[in-house]
């Protein structure tokens, strides 16, 4: 059964979606750490595989960039496709400095410049946050693989080159953590269809300092996340 965006047939995802922003991210994913792939859609290259990791069925998808994007993605995967967990893997640029590029962010809850959750609370504040069994497994999992996380609020900007720099200061004052462009719209679909959703970050750039990761830098740093989210799902 076909939805608008993604052509997979009902069953061909499994419970638990991987969803970086890149689509090639996804196919990097399914090449290097599943077993068993099936390319299961490919529409607009927006790529979607399912496979194992250590005998654990497992599906990575790309979202595209922003809310609007990951938003359509996710309420189709939950809605029509029975997918229950959502993890949202990908980079953010830190805002903190006590943050460091390489560090790994855990978005707990996400802020946003972007009126999406407004409009499904009666233009009221609506509370994006992550689901806590996700979220305690990647904890747990990072303290018994010995990795350091940092976790807390993040930030989804709806414009990446944003005309208000002086946002970042706020923000660091808030004690928000990085910012990124598709929690809070993730979030928010996940809260709507009774379903679960987590974001888990590498920082690549840092935004106070302009200190960016090499793409060297950015595929180790990306497959210690990668390892870190995959563990915890098993």
């Amino acid at each position: 059964m076909a939805t608008p965006h993604i052509e997979a047939a009902v069953g061909d995802f499994a419970e638990t979606v991987l969803m970086p922003g890149d689509p090639l991210r996804a196919k990097f994913i399914a090449d290097n750490f599943l077993e068993d792939v099936k390319c299961v859609t490919r529409v607009r290259n927006m790529f979607g595989f399912t496979g194992t990791y250590k005998g654990k069925r497992i599906s990575v998808m790309g979202s595209g960039m922003g809310i609007p994007s990951i938003s359509i993605y996710a309420t189709e995967l939950y809605k029509e496709y029975g997918v229950e967990n959502i993890i949202r893997i990908g980079s953010c640029g830190a805002v903190r400095d006590d943050i460091n590029v390489r560090d790994i962010v855990i978005g707990m809850a996400a802020s946003t410049d972007s009126n999406v959750n407004r409009n499904r609370l009666d233009n009221c504040d609506f509370a994006a946050t992550a689901d806590f069994g996700l979220l305690k497994n990647v904890v747990d999992t990072a303290d018994k693989l010995g990795k350091d996380v940092h976790v807390g609020n993040i930030f989804t900007a709806d414009l990446f080159y944003t005309p208000k720099p002086e946002m970042f200061a706020k923000m660091e004052s808030l004690g928000i953590l990085a910012v990124e462009m598709e929690a809070a719209g993730l979030y928010g679909v996940a809260a709507e269809y009774g379903k679960k959703a987590l974001t888990v970050l590498t920082v690549s750039d840092h935004i106070k300092t302009g200190e960016e990761t090499t793409a060297d830098e950015r595929e180790n740093t990306f497959k210690d996340m990668m390892e870190l989210t995959l563990e915890s799902i098993l």
